[in-house]
């Protein structure tokens, strides 16, 4: 977040052209702290210097950045509505390298709002993109939400033949290998929990404990004290 930060401050200091990227990637990142207040104000200045600037490519990931913020602070139909219109304007663009991540997004705004069969869908978009471009960045983030999403019951036996189980697994193993240990532990969070309804409250605490003792900073973070309270909901 420093860095972050920093790098917005030297933009707007130098009127440097990449100032745009640099607001889009901190709202990004606010984004991934699940902090969608902050993720909106960051987005809206990437909006408003893209805006004045003209510059089109980055416009499109700010509104895209809003819509779902708007979506997880309860503004789900205009949120969904700037989702989808960024989408389209960002397959206009042939912006490739974000497919993914636009559709992450997008089913995690369906989710929230339960149009659990279009979040499916755009997982399944996503994840088909994946496999056919090689393209892993975001992947454990893919499987992280299709886990969730079967939890609340999208799909059915004949569609659907990953378990969240496996889809937590999976995450998992892709974090390891990318070394994504923030994404790693917010997949063992979910498979610890659901390890948790099903009585294993060892073999959820072995997994999840020395994840959570590796972070030497970002306590304040909605991950990790969620992880904090399952820990010790798991010693009860």
């Amino acid at each position: 977040m420093q860095m972050s930060h920093a790098a917005c401050a030297l933009g707007r200091e130098w009127s440097h052209p990449l100032l745009a990227l640099a607001l889009v990637y901190t709202a990004m990142l606010y984004r991934l702290r699940r902090e969608p207040q902050a993720a909106q104000a960051w987005a809206e200045q990437g909006i408003a210097l893209c805006t004045e600037q003209g510059i089109a490519h980055y416009l499109t990931f700010s509104t895209i950045i809003r819509g779902w913020a708007l979506v997880m602070q309860g503004q789900g139909e205009a949120g969904l509505a700037q989702l989808q219109q960024g989408l389209r304007r960002a397959q206009e663009a042939r912006a490739e390298m974000w497919r993914p991540l636009v559709l992450i997004l997008l089913a995690e705004a369906c989710a929230h709002l339960g149009q659990l069969s279009n979040g499916r869908t755009a997982l399944q978009q996503a994840l088909e993109w994946v496999e056919r471009t090689g393209e892993r960045r975001d992947e454990t983030e893919i499987y992280l939400l299709y886990g969730a999403l079967l939890q609340q019951g999208a799909g059915d036996a004949q569609q659907v033949t990953l378990t969240p189980e496996a889809c937590f697994l999976k995450a998992i193993n892709v974090a390891r290998q990318q070394h994504a240990r923030a994404l790693e532990l917010r997949a063992a969070m979910r498979l610890s929990q659901l390890w948790q309804q099903q009585g294993k409250h060892t073999a959820a605490r072995d997994l999840l404990a020395p994840l959570y003792a590796w972070f030497t900073e970002g306590a304040n973070t909605a991950d990790l004290q969620e992880a904090r309270a399952l820990l010790e909901a798991l010693q009860d």
